[in-house]
């Protein structure tokens, strides 16, 4: 049987006359082009929030970290989280839970503690942020730092950040009396090597030291 033959025979190819192979050839070309496309559209829609130089969507953000005045474009879904770590490098703010549950992210926004990680940095215009970078006065450690160190307030340390940043807030608030009111007000961070007796105990000294 001839080539041209068989490409029309029915029975070896589709009923529109084209070959088996040639079907089978453009089908992969089809799934190929589809899967490009998904890449594209992937880098385009994906979970990078970095805003690109002239992007018309980014929006500017002027704040104060640590007392020094800073300026981000960013793109509006870009968390206080992901601009700290990535924009700024102050990597002492831990991305634990990424949804609010843990408290590793916490830093202080205009003298409250917050979740970084559920605070959008497009939000933050003209405010002031303190991450636990800005805590220390040059190699004197804040109070609170060197209450958990002296109690072994922390194991594997990754919690520690938050901890100490939401430590910080309850004593400048004046909310910390007893055990039991420490440890509901700090139920919002937690410690998966379980150091929640210590850190109730660098709370305790921490505000001892600084009454």
């Amino acid at each position: 049987m001839k080539s041209d033959e068989r490409e029309g025979d029915p029975s070896l190819g589709t009923s529109s006359g084209v070959s088996r192979r040639r079907f089978f050839g453009w089908t992969g070309t089809a799934v190929a082009a589809s899967a490009g496309a998904a890449v594209a559209v992937t880098q385009l829609t994906g979970d990078d929030t970095r805003a690109i130089p002239g992007d018309v969507n980014a929006v500017h953000v002027q704040f104060t970290v640590n007392g020094k005045a800073e300026g981000l474009d960013v793109d509006p879904r870009t968390t206080l989280l992901d601009a700290l770590r990535d924009r700024l490098e102050l990597t002492g703010t831990k991305k634990g839970c990424d949804h609010g549950q843990c408290g590793a992210c916490t830093v202080h926004v205009d003298g409250r503690r917050v979740l970084s990680c559920l605070t959008l940095a497009a939000t933050l215009h003209r405010r002031s942020v303190r991450t636990i970078e800005g805590l220390a006065d040059g190699d004197t450690l804040h109070p609170v730092q060197q209450a958990f160190i002296d109690h072994d307030g922390l194991q594997c340390g990754f919690c520690t950040p938050g901890q100490i940043m939401s430590a910080t807030a309850l004593l400048e608030e004046g909310n910390v009396g007893s055990d039991e009111q420490i440890k509901e007000r700090m139920s919002g961070n937690l410690c998966r090597c379980s150091a929640y007796p210590f850190i109730v105990e660098a709370v305790k000294t921490a505000r001892d030291r600084m009454a």
